[in-house]
């Protein structure tokens, strides 16, 4: 049997997220101790955090009053009900805590149903109870009733870089799945940015949001992660990143970032996916190319199904670069004009703008106009390709950063010489 103890500071937030499995009829409660349960069955939670407060003083020192156990017995155990109370009941009688005010939950989200406890670690003169060794001391409990019942030997899961990582699966424990994925992709894998980081979380089933705001007067930034299906939808409540554990914040996450930058090596990426890229006939067969070499191309499309955001996954080197890192015709508006370029006879038609063969010279005054409208036109395509060194880091708008023009070096070249032309026509006489 496995315990699990965390000490917090919000009595509210432990004893809300135990009623959520209740009111979600994944949960119940077992017994409770200096609590008062509703004879209906339906517990208030604020109702409930009143009762633990009458047992608490007022004013203290303490400022991680909190305690959260869960005792995870072996899968091959099958206890009933009275089994699992009287074996937290002890746990708890030798732990110290058997006095305090408590409230016992068993979670059946998961085929190995557990029980988690929610309790206090001051008494009601203020005083913190003894926490010394406490986890030893759990730990030393643990063993002595797995003996005493004649349960299963359970350990912790122990974690390695080379663990295999797996999708999530919605029939086991989504937190622990999340947790372990989460902390194995954090201890194995090389990315800079949150756009690099969540290409590789998504290949499992998950992803990472920040959070920022205000909370009492106080800022904070935090992450978030969701589980999802293989259709992007979530299947569980999101995770604090404070809930799996110091590796999924994001001070551990933006600091994986910093170490990342040296140790990616840019090149050898760019040219396996070069030649990938040359290999391939269109974007399909150009995904494909590039699984054959240990790459997974994860796009981002819009509601549109415009493609906004290109990310090259390589296993090989367990590296995440966003395309537009490794040159501009592997940003997401490359691949977008590329996937909708058209194709006549197995031959991509690629559009140009220097191709002037069997073209007749215009007159002057055409040629004329036409300068006007270059010059026109190649104020609109700078501001455009500005904008798409950005476009791989943010959504599209209603078309703000669709494809335009190819860039041509020669027509900027003209437009330059027009506006100094125009501006001189436009000096008067000096007074």
């Amino acid at each position: 049997m496995v315990a699990k103890i965390s000490i917090g500071s919000s009595l509210y937030g432990a004893i809300s997220y135990n009623g959520e499995k209740i009111n979600e009829a994944k949960g119940r409660i077992l017994a409770a101790n200096k609590i008062i349960l509703p004879p209906d069955g339906k517990v208030s939670v604020s109702g409930m955090v009143d009762n633990f407060k009458a047992f608490m003083p007022k004013m203290g020192r303490t400022k991680k009053p909190v305690l959260h156990i869960s005792l995870n017995p072996h899968p091959d155990d099958r206890l009933y009900d009275q089994d699992m109370e009287v074996i937290a009941r002890e746990y708890l009688e030798k732990l110290g805590f058997g006095e305090q005010p408590w409230v016992m939950y068993k979670h059946e989200d998961i085929d190995r149903h557990h029980i988690h406890i929610v309790t206090v670690n001051v008494n009601e003169e203020g005083k913190r109870l003894n926490q010394d060794f406490l986890y030893r001391r759990s730990k030393k409990i643990t063993t002595e009733l797995e003996e005493k019942y004649n349960l299963h030997k359970a350990q912790r899961e122990k974690i390695s870089p080379d663990t295999p990582i797996a999708k999530l699966d919605p029939a086991g424990d989504i937190k622990r799945q999340v947790a372990n994925t989460v902390k194995l992709v954090g201890m194995r894998w090389k990315f800079r940015t949150l756009g690099e980081y969540n290409a590789i979380l998504g290949l499992y089933n998950i992803r990472c949001e920040e959070t920022d705001g205000r909370v009492n007067g106080r800022e904070y930034h935090g992450l978030v992660y969701f589980a999802l299906n293989d259709n992007g939808e979530p299947i569980a409540n999101p995770f604090k990143a404070s809930r799996l554990g110091k590796f999924a914040s994001r001070t551990a996450v933006e600091g994986r970032f910093e170490r990342s930058q040296e140790k990616i090596n840019i090149h050898a990426i760019k040219r396996k996916v070069a030649d990938a890229k040359a290999a391939s006939s269109d974007l399909t067969d150009f995904i494909a190319k590039l699984k054959d070499r240990g790459i997974d191309l994860v796009l981002r499309h819009t509601d549109t199904g415009r493609i906004y955001g290109v990310t090259f996954v390589d296993h090989e080197s367990a590296t995440a670069v966003n395309g537009s890192r490794l040159g501009r015709e592997y940003s997401a508006n490359a691949l977008e004009q590329w996937n909708n370029t058209p194709v006549t006879d197995g031959v991509v038609e690629m559009p140009s703008n220097n191709n002037q063969e069997n073209q007749t010279q215009p007159d002057t005054a055409t040629q004329s106009a036409t300068h006007e409208h270059i010059s026109a036109h190649n104020a609109k395509t700078v501001e455009r390709h500005f904008l798409d060194d950005y476009s791989d880091s943010i959504p599209d708008l209603g078309g703000l950063f669709s494809v335009g023009p190819a860039f041509n070096a020669e027509e900027e070249a003209f437009y330059r010489a027009m506006q100094r032309r125009k501006k001189k026509k436009r000096r008067g006489p000096k007074l």
